[in-house]
């Protein structure tokens, strides 16, 4: 058992440091035993940091580990290390990249061409459509989806990436220069939730894609999973494009992700069709409601796209639009006349 990769694992798997402190205690370290000989005291002391209120058990940490270890040998799961060639660059300079990470299937696209695709689990058949054909048409390009295996946008923008692949295929067409497509999940690498998705998990597999995961196998997933696993969708490409997504939607938690990374965000015209309005309306009349009960931040009420649109957020109609986009110069897109149009849409339902 390599002690080095015993040592890394030990480290990804303490939730209370941050990523500079673990790379920290990495370079201070010499092996696993001495990490799991520490007390929480003794690390506060190495980070200069009180961390006395946190739980540790350092031996039980490396028992853990050695479990963990154990099943990525066994189930064939690769390990990324921050510092090694295959972790995407891109990804590594995030404010908070992943320590580790855990891959199934071809982790070379992590460094490839890409772009993420996110939207609401509440997608309409415009959407649905808006998706699948973004993903299908990126992926014949050449170009890597990125999405979260969720219900909803991230499904179909993993159908359609998987779809351009059975179809080539069907024609005899050459496959080696089309994209394919990662998935980035909330849950333990070797465990696929929502589980309704597994097929689509085995596909994404099945046409040379890969399935990534900051947790290891076996981990029981938390609530918090959800926003770390939207940042690293964020982080993994230049840009993120919104399919539908009302307010308090998560993927718009990914759009602010990507925003703070300096990357783009594109929303989709299928987010502004009559039936994606209505579903904000309804949504955005439920979180009203909520707020004022307290259940509910103002943060959620208030993050919808008017908000990204007011700061100069981009419309792109399919694929071939947004390539266009990238190419133009800053701010065609952004005209006073469009967004006061789409204002009046949201202001008149």
């Amino acid at each position: 058992m390599d002690d080095k990769t015993l040592l890394y694992l030990s480290l990804a798997r303490i939730t209370f440091l941050s990523y500079e402190e673990k790379l920290f205690l990495e370079k201070n370290l010499d092996s696993s035993i001495d990490l799991a000989l520490m007390s929480i005291g003794d690390i506060s002391l190495r980070i200069k940091r009180s961390i006395n209120k946190a739980v540790w058990d350092g031996q039980e940490n490396l028992k853990m580990a050695k479990a963990a270890l154990h099943y990525c040998d066994t189930l064939g799961i690769k390990l990324l290390h921050h510092s090694s060639e295959s972790y995407p660059e891109l990804l590594r300079q995030i404010a908070d990249p992943p320590y580790l990470l855990f891959c199934r299937g071809d982790e070379s696209l992590l460094s490839r061409k890409c772009v993420s695709v996110v939207g609401t689990r509440q997608l309409t058949p415009n959407g649905k459509d808006a998706a699948y054909r973004f993903a299908y048409d990126a992926v014949n390009d050449g170009c890597c989806i990125v999405s979260g295996l969720a219900a909803g946008a991230d499904s179909y923008a993993h159908r359609g990436a998987v779809g351009a692949y059975f179809d080539a295929v069907e024609k005899k067409l050459p496959v080696e220069n089309l994209g394919r497509t990662i998935a980035v999940i909330p849950s333990a690498i070797d465990e696929i939730v929502p589980s309704g998705n597994k097929k689509l998990a085995e596909q994404i597999l099945k046409t040379g894609g890969c399935i990534i995961s900051e947790y290891e196998p076996k981990l029981d997933m938390a609530k918090w999973h959800f926003v770390g696993r939207n940042r690293i969708i964020a982080g993994l490409s230049p840009a993120t494009v919104v399919i539908e997504a009302p307010a308090g939607s998560g993927a718009l938690i990914t759009a602010d992700f990507a925003l703070e990374y300096d990357r783009e965000v594109v929303f989709h015209q299928a987010a502004f069709g009559d039936m994606a309005l209505s579903v904000a309306k309804k949504v955005g009349d439920k979180l009203q409601k909520d707020y004022g009960i307290g259940k509910v931040s103002k943060y959620k009420v208030e993050n919808k796209p008017d908000k990204y649109l007011e700061a100069g957020a981009p419309i792109v109609k399919d694929y071939k639009d947004y390539c266009e986009y990238l190419s133009e110069m800053p701010g065609k897109r952004t005209k006073a006349t469009e967004q006061q149009l789409l204002f009046n849409l949201n202001e008149g339902l």
